[in-house]
């Protein structure tokens, strides 16, 4: 337990460790396994993560509850969290239902940041708590307690700032011991396990003495998974061990208080290996044979990527009631030394937590995956993969709709000053916006099916652009009347005086109307409106201009007559400048269309390409996996199953070369390209060549 007048110094310790840089014991544990780093989950470096930072934004707080029952300050900024202790995530009732904490999701939907999420699962009183505390890089936090009763109830969170990777968030899960006499309810047990596979990217099985035949067994939940979750609704569990590779945590079997030497047949062995030799299958087909093999076979085919740790016993007995308070220099250094390279390889193997589909998880994902999976398991149905990605992929990609078109509209508000000199410097503003909204979204959005959200976001940007084009022709327009108004009241003047209809007063009129219409034109800001407002308002004085001709006495008429047809000369050329000036407004305005369709088509290919390769290097992930465990059971004499494999290895092989294909990305750019000619007339009959063009660049 950590007693309430432990929290104001937690924190305390906390946020030094961070501001002095040294937030875990030594950072040398990350540094020590950089030069031995095992590859597992995916080559993909965590660069390739597309989720939108804003580590702008200022720091908060929110109030959370740990384990005392008491409240206090979690410190919320850059993204991340500054848990002081832990909060329960996952309750679980008197009555085995499980609830979630409307607490611990606040802080997880204050989370923008990638998250890399370790589970920790074993039976009651084995100590599990422990490692998740020297992991979070303190003695006490996860409740570790010193008696048979099992402390930890349901899953229990603490988020720290990652120290190994810059811009990620470490989400710990404790999770309740399974096996519990006292609870004696299998079924709820097999849920937190579930749950506990479902959230993390690293899963953490904690045994105590050695791996026996009866250690292995104890993992039969493994076994039962195939009840509990199904990758896609209704697909009859079709090639599941296949499925389940692609997407489960990287497994690790820390074995505690082990007492033997790593020796087998008079030869050292590593912890790794003896963990695999502990899982080799039997031959035969005895009913005890299956049962022996069944959870080896699972544990073979849904973990591809296994490790081990085993751990000398830490201190004497008498010690092990307190060792929360304990030092490493009151423990055996074997064990500690055991413990540093335990977290090492947490800190430098463990992947961003992703979804089916190569997906990355941010903390407010993961926040709605535990909603999604505890309200299906409410229901009484079985979580589905597909259907939890697709159910967040609806909300996060309508939020990401919203973010793009609110950062859009900001900025345009922000820099365009209205009236614009031209339609083409109000379009290069729209045209950076434009851009900018389209990566805010491509970078949130996933699973985007036909492109239905970007097609959203498409048609509103255009709506928005749209209406600040009219804005602007209004403010033009009132500004051009406006000058007008005011270059325009001497000759008004004169004109209510009477002062023009006298002998020479045509010349004069004309003489005053030119000297206005040089300084309108003189004067910048007029927008683009300026000469079809000109135009309207000169035509609009046509008739007290003849009138003023007319009485012109000084005037012969065939010196009117010209006068008469130099004036419309005049006017035809003020009509064909305003019919020019519409005219390039217009042909900006469909070239604006086609920039946005190009825009939207090259980051989405990017992104597409990107996707494509995620999805190839996730199969070929499991295809080498199945690889591997084929040619292990040919060595160990099982042909059989090692040609029962052969479907499977075929099968990924084909589904890592459709991910590839050409034909899926013009498929996509086909079906954007027609959707989107309904409300960009300006791509109509050259969508397909746009689209062609960018093919050409990426094959």
């Amino acid at each position: 337990m950590v007693p309430l007048s432990l929290a104001d110094t937690l924190l305390h310790e906390e946020l030094e460790s961070i501001r002095s840089g040294k937030r875990f014991q030594s950072l040398k544990d990350c540094e020590s396994a950089s030069h031995s780093r095992v590859q597992h989950r995916s080559d993909q470096p965590a660069s390739h993560s597309r989720v939108q930072h804003r580590s702008d934004q200022p720091a908060s707080h929110s109030r959370v509850q740990h384990r005392s029952g008491q409240w206090t300050e979690t410190a919320i900024g850059n993204n991340t969290v500054a848990m002081p202790a832990p909060v329960c995530l996952i309750e679980n009732s008197s009555t085995g239902q499980l609830h979630v904490n409307q607490q611990a999701l606040e802080i997880l939907t204050q989370i923008d940041q990638p998250v890399v999420v370790v589970a920790i699962v074993g039976l009651y009183r084995t100590g599990k708590s422990y490692l998740m505390n020297k992991l979070a890089g303190k003695r006490s936090g996860f409740s570790l307690g010193a008696t048979i009763q099992s402390h930890t109830k349901g899953i229990w969170m603490w988020c720290v700032p990652h120290p190994c990777k810059p811009g990620h968030t470490l989400v710990l899960l404790d999770t309740e011991g399974l096996g519990d006499v006292e609870k004696g309810d299998q079924k709820n047990d097999n849920w937190i396990f579930t749950l506990a596979v479902l959230l993390s990217s690293t899963l953490v099985y904690n045994s105590m003495g050695t791996i026996t035949d009866n250690s292995v067994q104890n993992l039969h939940y493994v076994t039962e998974l195939t009840e509990h979750l199904e990758v896609k609704a209704g697909d009859g569990n079709l090639d599941i061990s296949s499925e389940f590779a692609r997407f489960f945590p990287s497994f690790v079997w820390t074995v505690r208080d082990f007492s033997l030497d790593l020796i087998m047949d008079g030869k050292p062995i590593t912890a790794d290996e003896y963990l695999n030799n502990s899982l080799k299958l039997k031959k035969g087909s005895s009913k005890s044979t299956q049962t022996y093999n069944l959870p080896r076979e699972c544990i073979r085919n849904y973990f591809p990527s296994r490790k081990c740790f085993v751990f000398r016993r830490p201190t004497s007995e008498d010690k092990m009631r307190r060792i929360e308070e304990l030092s490493d220099s009151d423990l055996e250094p074997v064990f500690v030394e055991q413990t540093k390279n335990f977290c090492a390889h947490i800190f430098n193997n463990t992947e961003t937590k992703t979804m089916k589909g190569g997906f990355t998880v941010t903390g407010r994902l993961l926040g709605r995956l535990v909603e999604t999976y505890l309200d299906t398991i409410a229901s009484g149905k079985v979580p589905s993969l597909d259907n939890a990605v697709l159910a967040l992929s609806q909300i996060e990609n309508s939020a990401a709709v919203h973010s793009a078109l609110t950062h859009y509209k900001e900025q345009m508000k922000e820099r365009v000053s209205f009236p614009s000199h031209t339609q083409k410097e109000l379009s290069d503003v729209h045209g950076q916006c434009e851009a900018a909204a389209v990566h805010i979204f491509l970078e949130r959005c996933f699973k985007d099916e036909n492109q239905r959200y970007q097609l959203e976001l498409m048609k509103c940007l255009q709506e928005e652009y749209e209406s600040i084009c009219r804005k602007n022709e209004k403010e033009s327009e009132k500004s051009c009347k406006a000058l007008i108004a005011s270059l325009f009241r001497n000759v008004e003047d004169r004109l209510s005086s009477g002062f023009y209809m006298d002998i020479g007063g045509y010349k004069q009129y004309k003489s005053d109307q030119e000297h206005f219409i040089r300084q309108y034109k003189d004067t910048p800001g007029k927008g683009i409106q300026a000469d079809a407002v000109l135009k309207e308002f000169l035509n609009g004085k046509e008739t007290m201009g003849n009138m003023i001709l007319a009485a012109d006495e000084s005037l012969s008429e065939q010196q009117k007559r010209i006068e008469e047809d130099q004036a419309r000369r005049d006017a035809m050329e003020r009509d064909r400048r305003a019919i020019q000036e519409n005219q390039k407004v217009l042909q900006q305005l469909l070239d604006d269309q086609e920039r946005s369709y190009k825009q939207n088509m090259e980051q989405l290919l990017k992104k597409l390409k990107e996707d494509q390769k995620t999805a190839a290097e996730e199969y070929d992930r499991v295809l080498q996996a199945k690889l591997r465990e084929q040619k292990d059971l040919l060595e160990s004499g099982f042909e059989e199953k090692a040609k029962k494999l052969e479907n499977d290895v075929r099968s990924l092989s084909q589904k890592k070369e459709e991910t590839q294909s050409q034909s899926t990305l013009s498929k996509v750019m086909e079906t954007v390209g027609n959707a989107a000619s309904l409300f960009l007339p300006g791509i109509a009959g050259r969508a397909l060549g746009v689209a062609t063009s960018f093919l050409s660049r990426f094959f």
